[in-house]
């Protein structure tokens, strides 16, 4: 009797635990929808409705910033981006899960050592060696850096869950004749699709938000990506937050729309991948 009032009560300030978390990251997409509707002439608090809802901050962030070009130059590079770390950074995890070495286990250990490195720290040399090479404002140029960065946690990943993947299946294939391309291409990539799935969201996230390298390295405004995109309604002397906002909903959704169609391999693949690892 006494475990089952136990038991409700954690239940209970569980759910309600969830509810506030829940409300909290309400909080700022709440206020940000409601930037986006109201005039720029409406000075009422911002946790209000305003009256007279307009579409006009969407129309500025559509001509003034060209968000849809915006979110044209930041696909190219996210899907870009995303190719190459699937591929390199299964083909990466491939022999280093399969082949426990001194040298491997020292591979893995620079690798997660990378990823502590803060990108800042080295922007300076990097802006300038991009320069030098003629890479600033191309995609190449900035879907190079953005994959060199992203690329430890997907091999992290794909490693950990190449892991609990049996061995059996690699010698069977060797007997049938099979080269070692051919069993990862044929037979282990198509068992990675829950981590590949989580690998997409969590360096497609980082790449579609990232500031820092394309505030640098992309100075052609024809090359602007989603977030300078919304960055261009600040200033100095002024800015309009009401455009800013409707250009940041325009921006999220993609991304939004891709955790939908892959949240079903989300959750499976972190768990396989940090946990069974």
């Amino acid at each position: 009797m006494i475990a089952g009032k136990v038991k409700r009560t954690r239940n209970l300030l569980l759910s309600m635990l969830i509810i506030i978390i829940g409300i909290f990251h309400f909080i700022p997409l709440y206020t940000t929808i409601n930037l986006a509707f109201k005039p720029k002439t409406d000075m009422s608090s911002r946790w209000l409705f305003s009256a007279e809802a307009t579409w006009d901050n969407f129309i500025r962030a559509i001509e003034k910033a060209h968000i849809f070009r915006a979110l044209g130059n930041s696909t190219i590079i996210t899907v870009s981006a995303i190719i190459l770390l699937v591929l390199i950074g299964g083909m990466a995890a491939y022999p280093l899960a399969r082949n426990r070495s001194k040298l491997n286990n020292f591979i893995i250990l620079f690798i997660l050592s990378v990823m502590m490195v803060p990108p800042l720290s080295m922007l300076v040399p990097l802006v300038t060696i991009m320069g030098k090479i003629g890479a600033v404002s191309t995609y190449w140029g900035i879907v190079l850096i953005l994959v060199t960065f992203e690329l430890p946690i997907s091999i992290f990943l794909y490693l950990n869950f190449i892991k609990t993947i049996p061995r059996e299946l690699d010698e069977a294939a060797l007997i049938d004749g099979c080269s070692r391309f051919s069993i990862f291409f044929r037979i282990i990539l198509p068992l990675l699709k829950p981590v590949t799935a989580t690998v997409i969201i969590l360096t497609g996230v980082h790449i579609w938000n990232d500031f820092q390298f394309s505030l640098f390295l992309l100075q052609d405004r024809h090359m602007r990506v989603v977030t300078l995109a919304i960055s261009s309604f600040f200033s100095q002397s002024s800015s309009n937050l009401g455009a800013a906002a409707a250009a940041a909903i325009i921006g999220v959704l993609p991304i939004a729309i891709l955790f939908v169609f892959l949240q079903r391999f989300f959750i499976k693949g972190m768990v396989d991948s940090a946990v069974k690892g």
